[in-house]
């Protein structure tokens, strides 16, 4: 069309904009406009004498299909008028690209300026609240949807009924996950994968091979487990040391249900077989493998070794890994096995382990958590003594750690019985 006399139209730009944000490239939106950058990409709207909020949130998409979350902040505030469009697309947006804490600022914005929210806004909100265990709002959300539509026998999307569900499942608030599952009149695969995996990352490892024997009971040709629920059902076997399980439930993913297992599916069978000492076997299957381990798969083997003492083999993979990865991936590597030579006491072996990381400038990254306690949510940073209340929370832990010795917890234990059937 620019090599002919025909003049591009707001309507061109607008499906040359979307074309490029649902294929992922914005450089080639960029081009539309005649600039090279990403952040220059809304100068395609430069040509046209009006720009309507339809293109300018197709703009703001485009950037997120392309992860420049900054590029969209400024699309975003540059926005003359905003609909809640622009609003849902911003807070997904974010949330997706791991800043849900900016998501839920937008959020709380959005209310401010008195801008009406729909069901969509509130899945991407309970996204956000899933990803930092912002509970409080979550609930306040719960509460929001029965008062405007439940009681009201307005219909609810499913997405917003399966966001619930994932929100209290991730915030550990199991029960009333399942409370809002087993009130859905309908349920689709996404609905049985967030109760199964829900059930599996706290330990009910029973509870969620029954809601998926369940799931496979329903005669709906449209409910079908898929990867992600097969992921859930293994993580679950894994959890709960069920190998035989584990074993059936991989064969019956590729036999019965036709589908090819994922890195993620042979990462739980390695974490699952290592945990029950089945380390051979664990290290057979890596080999079998038709893709590259990744760290997850390695970590597990580095694992099982550290609890059944298998020093040789534990030895022999990390290696293979310094040759395989740089000083700074191998850090965590270096850190299990130097686990693994101190539970068998070999504390020379740990002292060459701790040099070598040094002579490699191998550094292992540090751990983070965070907590909500009354509507604030508090990030932790492993070894990092600035927090305020330093004292009084290192006092709370010690008192925790006595009481839980008391009751017989051993830190240091190297076995677990993990139920494995002969």
């Amino acid at each position: 069309m620019g090599r002919s006399l025909a003049l591009p139209d707001g309507h061109t730009y607008n499906f040359v904009i979307n074309g490029c944000a649902k294929g992922g490239l914005l450089g080639e939106g960029e081009q539309s406009g005649g600039d090279d950058g990403v952040g220059k990409a809304k100068r395609v709207f430069d040509e046209m004498g009006e720009r309507n909020v339809v293109m300018w949130n197709s703009l703001l998409l485009g950037c997120f299909q392309c992860g420049d979350v900054d590029g969209a902040r400024r699309v975003f505030e540059e926005m003359p008028r905003r609909n809640v469009v622009s609003w849902t697309t911003m807070i997904a947006g974010c949330a997706q690209n791991g800043r849900c804490k900016e998501a839920l600022a937008l959020f709380s914005e959005m209310q401010l300026e008195n801008m009406e929210f729909d069901q969509v806004t509130l899945v991407a909100v309970l996204s956000a609240c899933a990803e930092l265990g912002d509970l409080n709002l979550g609930k306040w959300i719960h509460s929001y949807v029965v008062e405007s539509f439940t009681y009201r026998k307005q219909p609810v999307l499913i997405s917003l009924k399966n966001a619930l569900i994932h929100m209290y499942a991730s915030c550990g608030e199991i029960d009333a996950a399942f409370g809002v599952f087993k009130g859905m009149d309908q349920r689709t695969t996404v609905s049985w994968t967030s109760m199964i995996t829900g059930f599996a990352k706290h330990g009910y490892g029973d509870e969620a091979l029954s809601v998926f024997q369940w799931m496979e009971s329903i005669e709906d040709n449209n409910v079908r487990p898929d990867e992600i629920t097969f992921l859930g059902v293994l993580c679950a076997c894994s959890h709960s040391g069920y190998v035989n399980e584990g074993r059936h439930y991989f064969r019956s993913m590729i036999e019965t249900w036709g589908i090819e297992p994922r890195i993620e599916h042979f990462g739980c069978m390695v974490d699952l077989l290592s945990r029950a000492g089945l380390l051979d076997e664990a290290h057979e299957l890596v080999k079998s493998m038709p893709m590259k381990p990744n760290d997850a798969i390695w970590g597990a083997i580095l694992g099982g070794c550290r609890i059944y003492k298998s020093v040789k083999l534990a030895s022999d993979v990390t290696d293979w890994l310094t040759e395989e990865l740089d000083p700074h991936r191998a850090a965590g590597y270096f850190v299990l096995l130097s686990n693994v030579y101190a539970a068998a006491k070999k504390w020379q072996d740990v002292v060459a382990i701790r040099q070598k990381m040094l002579d490699m400038k191998a550094r292992k990254p540090s751990g983070r958590s965070w907590i909500q306690i009354q509507g604030n949510i508090f990030e932790f940073l492993a070894g990092d003594r600035s927090h305020e209340s330093v004292s009084l929370i290192y006092n709370v832990l010690d008192e925790i750690t006595r009481e839980a010795r008391f009751q017989g917890y051993n830190a240091y234990s190297a076995n677990a019985f993990m139920g494995v059937e002969d």
